[in-house]
């Protein structure tokens, strides 16, 4: 049987603190409605990367509504990632000519159909995640009575075409699909079903829950920076869309503007991303040249409590991906009322509206621009702050995914 992440229960009712009491009460009412439903989440990773970052919140406040949900991993060697990883960055729109090889096509399939051997199936609804498992749905023909929906996560508005011809046919499989926005769906994808929510946060986790500032610059300065000059941070993934070397590059002009300046560079690792390791020891060479750049990851003793520690610490957050399927760093920050800098990418401009829109940047020269700014505009920052937690709250907190997810199933199993 393939591995189930082991999870707990969360009560919904402690998000009455901070959302409004009509969404908690609909989230509740659905739970009383669904009560008992078999509902079970599919992915690759049971760490690193947003899917699995959702999904340890998300799963126990399920099952405290009284739905009986698990998240399950798939299985896959080193040659499976690196044919998902390509699948993956081509839905966003990079090339992937391997496909066109019948050995990797085979190989992909191959991987799915062992894990669909090996899939506990006894369940009313399975939400498969990303490309890794998309083609799980084809190999289980006789398990018509559950519904299947399939999440996308990634900006797959200009997917490769080669990859989308290959993928589509087992997308249409499913009895529904999700994106984080309308934009983001191919235009010839034909499914009865397509429904777009955005990806959310928990405000209780040790990643988001509230620390104080004076205790986060402690930490930050036990790490070796100088808590008396500022302090920018980017965390994400070790992923050539996050751009992490246009980070790099907009802090060095930027510190010529605000010497002393220094940059965190918090990524994490995920076992199905076989890309990162390069990309983290070409960033950590970057690194090695300059005194005030810092490397982190969770391999090297970064936790979620770290990550809190440095959003709430820095001057400003960095997020300067050029595609992105949401960005849920981006919330992470806003939620801490840390001024955000943010590539004009993907599912980050439903994060960035009214007065934060100013701070999303298409280069590298207006990333450096837009730091600098805030650096030296601290009444900014702090409006920025309030508004960013308001937007947060309002918007991008787990009741309101888990009222869209709910929602959908109710309408897929006939209300």
């Amino acid at each position: 049987m393939l591995h189930k992440i082991s999870l707990g229960i969360s009560d919904i009712d402690r998000y009455r603190r901070v959302c409004h009491r009509e969404l908690i009460d609909e989230v509740v009412s659905l739970g009383e409605e669904l009560k008992g439903l078999r509902l079970c989440h599919i992915n690759s990773t049971p760490f690193g990367g947003g899917v699995a970052e959702l999904l340890v919140s998300f799963i126990p406040l399920l099952r405290g509504l009284g739905i009986s949900a698990d998240w399950q991993v798939i299985r896959g060697d080193h040659r499976f990632f690196t044919i998902t990883k390509g699948l993956h960055n081509a839905l966003q729109g990079a090339p992937f000519e391997a496909i066109k090889k019948e050995s990797i096509r085979r190989a992909y399939l191959a991987n799915n159909l062992a894990n669909a051997r090996e899939l506990d199936t006894d369940y009313d609804v399975f939400i498969i995640n990303d490309p890794q498992p998309a083609a799980l749905r084809h190999f289980l023909p006789d398990h018509n009575s559950a519904k299947w929906i399939w999440r996308c996560h990634v900006d797959s508005s200009q997917p490769y075409d080669m990859v989308w011809n290959f993928l589509r046919p087992y997308i249409e499989g499913h009895d529904a699909a999700v994106f984080t926005t309308r934009e983001f769906v191919p235009k010839d994808l034909c499914l009865a079903r397509i429904a777009t929510m955005a990806p959310a946060i928990c405000a209780f986790t040790s990643k988001n829950m509230f620390i104080e500032r004076e205790l986060c610059r402690q930490l930050l300065e036990n790490l070796g920076f100088d808590r008396s000059r500022p302090i920018i941070t980017q965390v994400s993934r070790f992923d050539r869309w996050k751009d992490p070397f246009g980070t790099i590059a907009a802090y060095r002009m930027a510190k010529k503007k605000v010497p002393g300046l220094q940059l965190a560079m918090i990524g994490s690792f995920a076992q199905d991303d076989p890309e990162s390791g390069d990309m983290y020891a070409a960033i950590n060479t970057e690194a090695n040249k300059d005194g005030d750049m810092f490397i982190y990851s969770n391999l090297t003793g970064m936790g979620n409590m770290e990550v809190n520690a440095f959003q709430r610490a820095s001057d400003v957050v960095v997020q300067k991906s050029i595609r992105e399927g949401f960005g849920l760093v981006v919330a992470e920050a806003l939620w801490k009322e840390t001024p955000v800098v943010a590539g004009n990418a993907g599912g980050i401009p439903l994060q960035m509206t009214g007065g934060l829109s100013d701070y999303l940047v298409d280069s590298i020269e207006e990333c450096a621009e837009k730091i600098v700014f805030l650096l030296y505009h601290p009444e900014v920052c702090h409006r920025l702050g309030e508004e960013g937690k308001r937007i947060v709250t309002k918007n991008f907190l787990i009741p309101r995914l888990i009222r869209d997810e709910l929602r959908l199933i109710k309408s897929l199993l006939g209300g």
